[in-house]
């Protein structure tokens, strides 16, 4: 298997396992991280989704080159297609997915990062799309996310000159929330992230999720009308009810897994 799933209770790993080939993202990679994310929608047990890889020299160089290599045009498309399919597939799941970058993120692995809801990085990874010195372009949605994640000029500098972010430059521009940590420490701090988001509401989780994908490409007042009415719905809900219960009585809220009240 080029993709092994993990779980370990409320957390869904996916871990890219081809180490000898710098974790390439052939179609079987694809296709696990497609079937990991619909476990997770489907399964209100999981509440967090971790995208990882095995080995120390790379989160994932991207596409299998020696795939594309043979592919004429109508395959080409095709690949492309899918590959982008999957990393929207991932954008959409209602359960926050984090991509824990232990090493090289270049070109489809750099278009994973950007699809999670955010990785986390090792201080000695670097991410990059460095498909223009091999004429290709970044086909996976590098193109569009990486201009809404840092701006157009720098996505333009980054994707014509083939440059490479480090860690701490990545944490600069906004593309990770948390400051990079030694690999060694790359596994625990993920994991501890992991329990802090599992122990969100999880439906509130999905609602946030939704009206931020929602209003990605929606005009302000759009966004706006989206929020409110899973603003509204949370609230009338029986999650809030726990939720605010236990903010005035000054304990930790317990949100039940629906899964397990069935």
């Amino acid at each position: 298997m080029s993709l092994l799933r993990e779980r370990d209770g409320s957390v869904l790993t996916l871990r890219i396992d081809r180490p000898e080939a710098y974790n390439a993202l052939n179609r079987e990679v694809l296709d696990g991280i497609r079937a990991g994310v619909d476990e997770a929608a489907k399964d209100s047990g999981i509440r967090v989704i971790v995208v990882t890889a095995s080995g120390e020299k790379a989160f994932s160089a991207g596409a299998d080159l020696k795939e594309l290599a043979t592919m004429g045009p109508d395959e080409a498309h095709r690949t492309m297609a899918y590959g982008q399919e999957v990393m929207r597939h991932l954008e959409r799941t209602p359960v926050p997915v984090i991509a824990a970058v232990n090493a090289l993120a270049l070109g489809g692995g750099f278009e994973l990062a950007l699809a999670a809801t955010f990785p986390v990085l090792a201080d000695r990874a670097q991410l990059g799309l460095p498909e223009s010195g091999l004429g290709l372009i970044p086909g996976y949605g590098g193109t569009q996310r990486l201009p809404r994640a840092v701006g157009p000029r720098i996505a333009a500098h980054l994707m014509i000159t083939g440059a490479r972010l480090s860690a701490e430059r990545a944490f600069d521009l906004g593309l990770t929330p948390v400051p990079p940590v030694p690999q060694a420490e790359l596994a625990k701090t993920v994991a501890s992230l992991a329990e802090t988001v599992a122990a969100q509401g999880p439906s509130a989780v999905k609602s946030i999720l939704q009206a931020m994908d929602l209003g990605r490409d929606t005009p302000l007042d759009g966004g706006l009308r989206a929020e409110t009415g899973l603003a509204a719905l949370a609230i009338a809900g029986d999650e809030s009810t726990e939720g605010i219960s236990a903010f005035l009585e000054r304990r930790p809220a317990q949100f039940i897994n629906r899964k397990e009240t069935r």
